[in-house]
């Protein structure tokens, strides 16, 4: 008899494929009282992080084994700046499972999908092109933009990333817009021609006050209200744990994808920032003025997972604040997981 298909991504952070510890390892099943007190200890340390910031903040946590899910805004729509790529790399595998792409296919760097930043240098050259895998890479590790924009042209556009993530179950998650788009709307801009280093440059020069909100990290409120492109903290839960339960890609291709989170570069200070050393992790972050995201799925020490979301948005007071939010509530949630393992299945909520 075949493994399940959601043990395969045990692989993706190199791990070995030992039994979980039964119930008797971790003596009786707590008793009712001890259990709602757990419960409440840990939304009452959510909603105390989420007083670190003076906008607005949204945790949801999922056990990966027993379905256990507690949020804080859990239902509150957020900007998802980055974190949005996690839905386009999924797109990407569908298609490769499919076998209209493949890991090793080039793709065109195609100038008119350049912004800022990142391997934009390399669009002007003549024929450049990137393997998908690497292009994968460059997005989840580095949260490159040009790297997604040439993805999200090839997944079918936003449309074809939201259609995706529908087909999953998964609702309360949209995609309107390719990477250099969401800038333009968080910029407040409306270019009409022109590169996007030209357009930004312009409106730079024409607002200086888009130059002072990018120093002072300020948010722009009107974006963080837009319903494009946005996500709540349950709705990217369900995304992840579609993916992590194999239910969204084969088994090659979960892998992989999870292989490559587990190198993600930026938010070092997020998720990881309060775990023990040497803590599995598999995330992708999401930055704007701001706000400031992280996703993923963390392993604990006995081998059980659960996935994490935390969203921070028109918060002004500077990514350190938001970065220490979300480890604070990774690591009440790790502690959760961990010390109490033997828990009914349930969600529960705050706000």
């Amino acid at each position: 008899m075949s493994l399940p298909r959601s043990l395969s991504v045990l692989a993706a952070f190199g791990l070995f494929l030992a039994p979980l510890p039964g119930a008797d390892a971790f003596g009786p099943p707590p008793k009712p009282l001890l259990q709602q007190g757990a419960e409440a200890k840990l939304l009452a340390e959510f909603a105390r992080f989420a007083t670190l910031s003076d906008g607005t903040v949204g945790i949801a946590v999922r056990d990966l084994q027993t379905g256990e899910t507690q949020s804080y805004n859990g239902d509150t729509l957020f900007p998802m700046a980055s974190a949005y790529k996690v839905a386009v790399a999924g797109r990407i595998f569908s298609l490769i499972d499919a076998g209209a792409l493949r890991l090793d296919d080039k793709l065109a760097l195609d100038p008119a999908l350049a912004s800022e930043g990142g391997i934009a240098w390399m669009f002007s050259r003549p024929g450049a092109s990137l393997s998908v895998d690497r292009l994968l890479e460059l997005m989840l590790q580095k949260s490159d933009n040009n790297a997604t924009d040439v993805l999200v042209a090839r997944a079918g556009g936003p449309q074809a990333i939201t259609a995706f993530v529908n087909k999953l179950g998964v609702t309360g998650l949209r995609v309107d817009s390719d990477t250099a788009h969401l800038l333009y709307r968080a910029m407040g801009i409306h270019p009409q021609s022109g590169t996007f280093r030209q357009n930004a440059d312009a409106a730079r020069r024409a607002n200086p006050q888009l130059a002072v909100r990018d120093i002072r990290d300020l948010p722009n409120l009107a974006f963080a209200i837009e319903p494009e492109d946005t996500s709540t903290p349950t709705a990217m839960l369900d995304l992840m744990t579609a993916y992590e339960e194999g239910r969204a890609m084969s088994a090659a291709s979960t892998q992989r994808f999870f292989t490559i989170m587990a190198h993600c570069e930026t938010g070092k200070a997020r998720i990881r920032g309060m775990l023990p050393p040497g803590t599995a992790v598999a995330h992708k972050t999401g930055s704007l003025n701001g706000v400031g995201n992280d996703v993923g799925v963390v392993r604990l020490p006995d081998g059980r997972r659960f996935a994490v979301v935390v969203f921070v948005m028109k918060d002004s007071k500077g990514h350190v604040s938001r970065d220490r939010i979300i480890a604070e509530a990774s690591r009440a949630a790790y502690d959760y997981f961990l010390y109490a393992p033997d828990r009914a299945h349930g969600r529960a909520h705050i706000g």
